[in-house]
């Protein structure tokens, strides 16, 4: 299997995030990489850096001015008086929730504390000196992974770090700045007719979801927990399928708090029967590992084992797979993790392609 990683990547150094009321410290650490880094080496995959392709991957997903935000946001925050050490936002714009909108107009306002609020949907995506450099990098690995498959590895993993799926066209959220599962996916449609997103973090894929709601080419499925007590909350309810062409394209599989291996399981064995349905030809596959037991701040009871039967179910689909690595803050565990994963996904017998 061949594996993504720049080193770039690491430079995003998190001071602090927002959680019910108080500043924390960071859960999405630079050291994650090296526990999964330790994963591969183990299993003998020994990453590549990815080629520079500039933003114009990230453009097939994202907004112009979006984009200009998060390049130029750090510098630009260092100029307002008493700014603190990142940018965070102290006002937030109401999200109209309509799904025909793909994206919002341009924030109206120069000003960088009201751009802050506009494109930073909450106080987990602080931008530091080099979020946009480690953002932009983590793409990259998305890309290369993605080219891989269309060039004929049967599989590739994108060691994406910053996370994802959170992202929309315009805002970032949960960790996330780039959408990588979403650029990935694009990337796959210049190959494949119909590409499926199988989200397996424990929170929903609410940025993945809205970026191909209104499409039919793109099904989007995710496996997470009931948002009614779990982030992101107003999105990943069981009732959104999709709008307009991208009606029935849409699944969404919430659990109940405190599921284990078999109820996980279970959900995956099912989004996958609506991957079948679809006629997918390739596949996106969202991995995280917040939803394991020892996560800070996961809710389920999955075991480091319960992800091997996770990739077992995905190699047994038999579609070339693209893995884009999400969330998993337990960083004890998520090198475990990640190598049950691997093994479930190259072990089992049935052949891709069949």
């Amino acid at each position: 299997m061949r594996a993504f990683f720049h080193p770039d990547q690491s430079l995003h150094d998190p001071q602090q995030f927002m959680q019910v009321g108080r500043i924390r410290d960071p859960k999405d650490l630079p050291s994650r990489t090296e526990a999964l880094l330790g994963a591969l080496a183990k299993r003998g995959i020994a990453p590549e850096k990815p080629a520079d392709y500039g933003v114009e991957p990230a453009l097939t997903i994202h907004t112009q001015p979006y984009l200009d935000f998060l390049e130029s946001a750090y510098e630009r925050w260092r100029a307002v008086p008493e700014a603190g050490p990142e940018v965070l936002p102290n006002v937030s714009p109401y999200w109209n929730g309509r799904p025909e909108w793909q994206s919002r107009p341009a924030c109206r306002s120069t000003s960088i504390v009201a751009q802050a609020g506009y494109y930073l949907g909450d106080m987990a995506v602080p931008i530091g000196p080099k979020t946009w450099t480690s953002a932009l990098r983590s793409s990259h690995s998305a890309v290369a992974a993605a080219d891989a498959v269309i060039g004929g590895a049967g599989a590739a993993y994108a060691l994406c770090r910053p996370s994802g799926h959170h992202a929309r066209t315009d805002r970032a959220t949960g960790f996330c700045y780039l959408n990588n599962s979403a650029i990935a996916a694009q990337r796959l449609r210049g190959r494949y007719r119909k590409v499926a997103v199988l989200d397996v973090d424990a929170h929903h894929g609410d940025g993945t979801q809205e970026i191909f709601y209104r499409r039919a080419d793109v099904l989007t499925v995710s496996v997470h927990v009931d948002p009614n007590s779990y982030y992101p909350y107003y999105i990943g309810y069981a009732d959104e399928h999709g709008h307009g062409e991208g009606e029935g394209y849409n699944t969404n599989i919430p659990l109940a708090p405190k599921a284990n291996d078999a109820a996980f399981h279970a959900a995956v064995d099912r989004a996958l029967e609506k991957v079948r349905a679809f006629g997918a030809e390739a596949l996106v596959v969202a991995l995280g590992y917040d939803s394991h037991r020892e996560d800070p701040i996961g809710l389920l009871d999955v075991s480091t084992e319960g992800f091997r039967g996770i990739g077992e179910r995905i190699r047994a689909i038999g579609l070339p797979t693209v893995v884009v690595q999400e969330g998993g803050y337990q960083i004890s565990v998520i090198g475990d993790c990640l190598a049950q994963f691997l093994d479930g996904l190259r072990e089992t017998e049935a052949p891709y392609g069949k």
